[in-house]
This record gives C-alpha cells, structure tokens and sequence, in this order.
C-alpha cells in the first residue's frame, strides 16, 4: 500500500488559515530527535564509558568530536552518494545504518570500534536530516516549506533538552550499552512507520550530480553558507560553554546547571516554530533577525551573567533567537537550490555543524580570557554572520530594483 500524496495529506484549511502540514511532518520531528540525541546523549555518559572501555574521559570525548566531523564530512557526501534512491528508501536506510552504527558500538569491546560506529551513525544522521528536510519542504509545499522545517526541527531542542539529562537516566539505569541498544532499537522501530507515511518521489530517480552541484554552486549559496556557519557559530559558542559560565560568573550551583540547558531548549523549541511560520514570508529578514537577536543577547550576557536570574532569561531568549537559524537557514538553501533541495539541505546541514565545530574550538582558544571568553568569541561570529546576511540583503535589493 502506497503513502497517501502530497496533495491528499494536505489538507486545506479555510480562508486565511494556513493548511496543516502532512502527518510525516511530525514524524520526522521524532527522527530528528533521536539523530540528535545520540550526539546529545553521549556527553552524560562518558564516564561510564570510559571506565568501560579503559580510556580517560578526554579521549571518551572524542567519541562527541568524531559524530560533529561525520555530520559536516558525510552529509553533503551521503546526499551525494543516495541520489539515484527514492527518498523514501533513502529514509528508512539512514534509519537502519543508524541502528546497525548503536549495535556495533552496544557490542563492541574496544574504544577503536566504538568510535568506528559512532562516525557511521554519524554518516546515516547526515543523510537522515538532509533527506528528512527534503522531504518536509516537498511534501508542505513551497508556501509552508520553512513552516515544515520549523516543526521538523522542533526535534533539535527537544534532544537539546532531554539529550544530556536522558544520557544520565539512561545510564544509570540501562548502562551506557543499554542505552545503545534502546537507540538502535527505535530507529527499527521508526523506520516502517515514517516509509508509511513518506510520499513516493519517483522522478526523484532522474536527477544528475552535475545537475545538483551545479545547483548548488552559486555565490548566493556560498554568502549564504558562511552566514549560516558563523551566526550558528556565535550562539553555539556560548552555549558549548555554559557551565564555565553558570557556575563562575553567575554563581549558579553545578546541580542546577542542566536546567540552563533546559531553558535554552524550550526557547530553541519556541524559536524553531516561529522563525518557520515567520520564514515562509520573509525567509531573510527572518534570517537576519534571527541572528540580530543573537547578537543582541549575547552582548547582554557579557554584563548580565553575573546575576543568576538573567543568565536563565537570556538564554532561554538564545534558545529562541539561535534555534530559529537552522530552519531559516535550510529553507533558504533549498529555496536557492531548487533544483536540488537535498544536497542543498545537506550542505547547510554541514554548516551548521562546522559553525558549532569552528565556534567551540574557537571559544576554547579564548579560556585565558576566563568564563565571558567564548561570549566574546561568540559576538564576533554572530556579527559577522548578520554582516554576510545584510550583503545578501543588498544584493537581493539591486536585483529586484
């Protein structure tokens, strides 16, 4: 039995009410959460981990390291490397590889093998969020693309909000093999369920690499990209080293340091569905104030994050202002590329990724400036980034003057 169509799992809604998104929306939102959290998840395990696996803590961590460089390398390769498959069955392959990845490294007995599988988890996580956006802009349409993102990436703060958290419950209770074992087990388990409801792509079957890298290929693109990795840079930063921050400048106990995480998680989920809503629209002005708030909050924290109370708003506000930028981002690069929206989704996919990779090394090169270094570090990229956006801003005005 075939998934309904497009336009039958679109429903059409009354006039001047937005139509609702097709169910596999929603369902990609849960794929989204599990290839996030098992980026997220790791970060509480890895002193488990490392007893198991008779390592130092630090080089569990590159276990983290290894899953950031397979997103940025592997999405855009594995676009690549899935485009003569339906998207459909390229879905649910990234969800089996992805489960294959949690068995490998649950039955693994030495470090080498488990960081072997990590980056092969991270390779299905590239091709699943890549295809996955795909997926949502074409099945929503063009008038309610960066809606559907907004709701399919709505997945990325929720894993922001229970990774961590999850990773220490789950450990407590399963082991760190345990927890595996259960991530593999419901990627099995999703992947019938989201083939179900996925809409047939045939024609998809025909499209050319040269068609797709010459798609992508553009000035527009490569303005775009770099604005994309430095604003996602400038949040990331600051958020990669939040607990330096919480608990040296605010005074905030070790203890309560994950309910940070958990006010930037339910901003990120705020600000995923409103940048999508508003993006549809006006997807670079979006982009640019999406970013301008970064930029806006980061400079309050440098005064402010001495006072506990205004370190939990503003980051709550960052949740809002820098989650809002990967759905804006993703649909304007396949907005640009039309021709070809999952490499184009790959690449920005990638960006984001090496915007948290640049940002973190980054911050952590501005440690002898002590716990408000990575925010400086942080408000420099986000304000180069907004710099690139009001560049694609004035070229978009003398094209259309």
């Amino acid at each position: 039995m075939t998934a309904p169509s497009t336009a039958s799992t679109t429903a059409t809604g009354s006039p001047g009410r937005r139509p609702r998104l097709p169910f596999v929306v929603p369902l990609l939102t849960l794929g989204t959460f599990l290839m996030i959290t098992t980026e997220y998840i790791v970060a509480g395990l890895l002193p488990e981990i490392a007893a198991d696996l008779h390592v130092s803590v630090a080089q569990a961590g590159l276990l983290i390291t290894a899953f950031a460089g397979g997103m940025i390398v592997g999405s855009p390769l594995m676009a690549l490397a899935t485009l003569r498959l339906p998207r459909r069955a390229t879905l649910v392959l990234a969800l089996l590889v992805f489960a294959a990845g949690h068995v490998l490294a649950a039955a693994g007995g030495a470090f080498g093998i488990v960081l072997v599988a990590r980056v092969i988890t991270a390779l299905a996580a590239g091709a699943f969020w890549a295809v996955a956006s795909a997926v949502a802009t074409t099945a929503a349409g063009p008038a309610s693309s960066s809606r559907a993102l907004g709701v399919m990436m709505t997945g990325v703060g929720l894993a922001t909000v229970a990774g961590v958290p999850l990773g220490a419950v789950a450990g407590q209770l399963l082991g760190w093999r345990g927890t595996f074992w259960a991530l593999a087990m419901l990627a099995a388990l999703a992947a019938p369920v989201i083939a179900r409801f996925t809409p047939r792509d045939d024609e998809h079957a025909a499209s050319s690499m040269r068609d797709e890298l010459r798609a992508v290929a553009t000035g527009r693109m490569a303005i775009l990209l770099v604005a994309t990795v430095l604003a996602t840079g400038g949040y990331m930063t600051a958020f990669s080293y939040l607990s330096p921050l919480a608990t040296g400048r605010a005074g905030i106990p070790e203890a309560a340091v994950p309910l940070l995480f958990v006010a930037f998680g339910v901003g990120a989920v705020l600000g995923t569905n409103l940048a999508g809503r508003f993006a549809d629209e006006r997807p670079l002005a979006t982009f640019i104030t999406a970013t301008a708030g970064s930029v806006v909050v980061l400079v309050a924290l440098v005064p402010l994050s001495t006072d506990a109370v205004a370190t939990f708003v503003l980051l709550f506000l960052l949740g809002v202002a820098g989650m809002g930028i990967p759905p804006v981002g993703t649909g304007l690069a396949v907005r640009y590329a039309r021709a070809a929206p999952t490499l184009a989704a790959a690449v920005s996919v990638a960006a984001f990724n090496g915007g948290t990779a640049i940002g973190t090394a980054a911050g952590a090169i501005a440690s002898p400036l002590g716990a408000i270094g990575p925010v400086l570090i942080g408000i420099a990229m986000a304000v180069l980034g907004l710099a690139a956006l009001l560049v694609m801003a004035g070229r978009a005005r003398r094209r259309s003057a």
